[in-house]
């Protein structure tokens, strides 16, 4: 039993990771648009703005933090905790003069956290 679980746990991780490589075929996070990089871990959730032709994190934001935390009810890795993350991100970015960012989902689909994270961040005012 314990076979097929690590098989299928390296299934899913291959997975994850051939779509990540996809994602970044495509975008590349420039000084006037940034990339906004969000990654899940089964216990957080951070979210990155990086200048990829500068080689640089402009901003950075996770649900580890402990002002973050403070504030929430939940888990640190729930939806809730992925907005809170993206209003974060948002006005952390604003702050270094950064409007509009692209948006790198990283391996996860669009939906749940990742979209949460995104959601915050458009409310605060950061355009995709």
């Amino acid at each position: 039993m314990s076979e097929y679980l690590s098989k299928k746990t390296r299934s899913k991780r291959n997975r994850r990771q051939r779509a990540h490589r996809r994602v970044r075929q495509r975008i590349q996070g420039t000084p006037e648009r940034p990339r906004l990089a969000v990654y899940r871990s089964l216990r957080f959730i951070y979210a990155q703005v990086i200048d990829d032709l500068g080689g640089r994190t402009l901003a950075q934001a996770s649900s580890a933090e402990k002002e973050l935390q403070a504030g929430l009810k939940g888990s640190p890795g729930s939806c809730a905790a992925a907005r809170k993350v993206g209003e974060a991100i948002a006005e952390r970015a604003k702050a270094q003069g950064v409007q509009q960012v692209v948006f790198d989902r990283g391996g996860p689909i669009y939906h749940g956290k990742v979209k949460s994270v995104a959601d915050g961040a458009r409310d605060k005012g950061l355009s995709f």
